[in-house]
């Protein structure tokens, strides 16, 4: 989505003009029930559209603290479901069928502005205009009908605090399937069309997810499912599948509902166990349930979403067969046992939590927790709690009990700091701290904590400039540089091309259930010739590209691939110079550094220096 947020200025720009108050709490505008139902009678042809999608969409963030709401071209509220703590809150604010979420009614929020600007839209925090609406984040897509005109408005809306993975992509998703059955006569006929909009976020998603009659005969079931459960053909009964089936539906009948069960597994699959949840279906002729089976026993929430604490990756996985990526490989495996810190340099693509994944699992720490962390996704202000925890009553809204911060969770273990130019400068004072003395302090608490971690870092940026532009703390620099580890761009590794898309080929085709594509020797020559800006990981995504459109685009420069030839030296006898010249300079003109993390000897790289005419004259002395 584009970050591009300058709607937010034009929005409060308007909001002063239309005279809102920054301390209203409730719609300027509140129909009685007479109009609501006139409004209701009137939209019945989008609420019935939308009312599916709505719920299919509330059954995956359920228990998250969500709540999603449906309003027509004004923003007159027409439906509205969610978890009910915040639900509750929505409707002590009046936000209930009737009432205007209009700019014009109670200033800037995702429903008014998506709106009024014509566009998906993502508000947070006091980037509302009033007051009231600072503690949530609302996610928000207008509807259209088949000429174009706004019908109405989806949006979904949780606390300011929380992260969510898919919410502005998933209201864009469900809004587009909603204009896409609106505009065909045929309800019935436009769902089964749409359900593969759907189907497409259900499979993104990393639970097992089956919807079931009351009896267990699964009707649905996205691709987790499938693959926990090693399927083979439809017609399935939950009753085959796992053991207990049972005294679930008798739970079921008294309780309507079941979160975070253990259940055991009938099926052949690696798997003795899954955790089960399960939440009530309605439709117009049938009752059933959406079962959610996932690996983990916990659900894993705010930060959770993006650190991990099981690292799954090993060497052995780890693809390519250029003799350069290969010692690099080697050279990882050396330093893996090591308990100095290891700084892990690339572009973006390269696979530098693969790599810090198998160097954990080929460690004796490999046993212990692997805690991954984005420095760059988590907020300024809630990195601190996140990485060193807090005391209870640190601060307005910490848990009970308080909170163990990441280092701690990876006590024994490895902590992998992703994104580690990123970090605040006055964090990396406290990480600093923590590499020198191997203690923290929780936020509140005045007691040192002694913690056993190796830290691995990594960045797609020039720390040594950031040093120099005063943006990244010398000292912490050299602290986490003790062990460099450089890995090498997919263009100068394109010899593993091939290798790497018959490997993505296989997996993903499987995945898709669709047929692998041919290329032939000219169309390799092509994918091995293009420069591959986003390395792998671009690789990756491409080769998924192909697989669903079932050839490759003759034109690889143009709109599938972009073209960045301009920014790339014109010959490998350049590109492996301007390599040689940027890690010299990088190890500070230490030969013996350098060499290593090229992956060659000292002898190759002095023939290389001079083949090349690199210039030595300015080596520190």
């Amino acid at each position: 989505m584009n970050r591009d947020k300058s709607y937010i200025t034009r929005s409060h720009k308007r909001c002063i003009e239309y005279g809102i108050d920054k301390n209203q709490k409730f719609s300027r505008r509140i129909l009685n029930q007479n109009e609501l139902n006139d409004r209701l009678i009137r939209s019945r042809k989008l609420i019935l559209a939308a009312i599916p999608f709505m719920n299919m969409l509330y059954d995956f963030v359920k228990g998250y603290d969500f709540f999603l709401i449906l309003t027509d071209e004004e923003g007159c509220i027409l439906n509205i479901v969610g978890d009910q703590n915040i639900l509750q809150e929505a409707f002590e604010l009046k936000m209930v069928p009737g009432a205007f979420m209009s700019e014009e009614a109670i200033g800037t929020n995702a429903m008014g502005t998506a709106l009024k600007e014509k566009r998906p839209v993502q508000v947070s925090k006091d980037e509302h205009f009033i007051y009231a609406y600072h503690k949530w984040t609302c996610s928000a897509a207008p509807i259209r009908d088949r000429d174009g005109t706004i019908i109405g408005c989806l949006d979904i809306t949780g606390y300011s605090e929380k992260v969510h993975p898919h919410t502005l992509g998933m209201v864009v998703a469900a809004a587009y399937s909603i204009e896409r059955v609106i505009e065909n006569d045929s309800y019935l006929e436009k769902i089964n069309k749409s359900k593969k909009y759907i189907e497409r976020i259900f499979n993104s998603i990393e639970a097992g997810i089956c919807a079931c009659d009351d009896y267990g005969k699964v009707n649905y079931y996205n691709n987790k499912f499938k693959e926990m459960f090693s399927l083979k053909s439809n017609g399935v009964n939950l009753e085959n599948l796992i053991y207990g089936f049972d005294d679930i539906k008798n739970r079921l009948a008294k309780e309507n509902e079941i979160t975070d069960m253990d259940v055991y597994i009938k099926a052949d699959v690696n798997k003795l166990s899954l955790n089960l949840s399960v939440y009530p279906l309605y439709t117009t002729s049938a009752h059933g349930y959406v079962y959610v089976f996932k690996d983990a026993k916990k659900e894993r929430k705010l930060i959770d979403k993006i650190s991990s604490s099981k690292a799954i990756y090993t060497f052995s996985k780890i693809i390519g067969q250029n003799e350069r990526f290969k010692s690099t490989v080697e050279y990882a495996k050396k330093i893996a046992d090591s308990k100095s810190t290891i700084l892990i340099l690339g572009e973006s693509g390269t696979g530098k939590e693969v790599f810090a994944q198998s160097i954990h699992n080929y460690s004796s720490r490999s046993e212990k927790p692997f805690i991954a962390v984005n420095c760059a996704a988590i907020p300024s202000n809630l990195i601190e709690s996140e990485l060193f925890g807090y005391e209870e009553g640190a601060f307005t809204g910490a848990k009970k009990g308080g909170y163990e911060g990441k280092f701690q969770q990876a006590n024994g273990g490895t902590i992998f700091l992703d994104e580690i130019g990123d970090m605040p400068l006055d964090m990396q004072v406290k990480l600093l701290r923590v590499i020198e003395e191997g203690v923290i302090v929780k936020i509140g608490g005045t007691t040192p904590k002694y913690v056993d971690v190796r830290i691995i870092a990594a960045t797609n940026k020039d720390l040594k400039r950031l040093v120099e532009e005063g943006k990244f703390r010398s000292d912490l620099y050299y602290r986490l540089n003790v062990l460099p580890l450089y890995l090498m761009p997919l263009r100068e590794r394109r010899d593993d091309i091939p290798l790497l898309i018959k490997y993505f080929m296989d997996r993903l085709s499987k995945k898709l259930n669709k047929k692998p594509v041919i290329i032939d020797e000219a169309e390799m020559e092509r994918l091995i010739s293009y420069n591959w800006p986003g390395n792998i990981r671009e690789l990756e995504n491409y080769v998924e590209y192909i697989i669903n459109i079932g050839h490759i685009p003759r034109n690889l420069n143009d709109n599938e691939i972009k073209d960045v030839n301009k920014f790339i030296p014109r010959t490998l006898s350049e590109v492996e110079k301007r390599h040689i010249e940027n890690t010299l300079r990088h190890f500070n003109f230490n030969i013996t550094q350098a060499a290593k993390a090229l992956g060659i000897g000292r002898n190759t790289l002095y023939r290389k220096i001079n083949e090349f005419g690199i210039d030595l004259t300015c080596v520190p002395k």
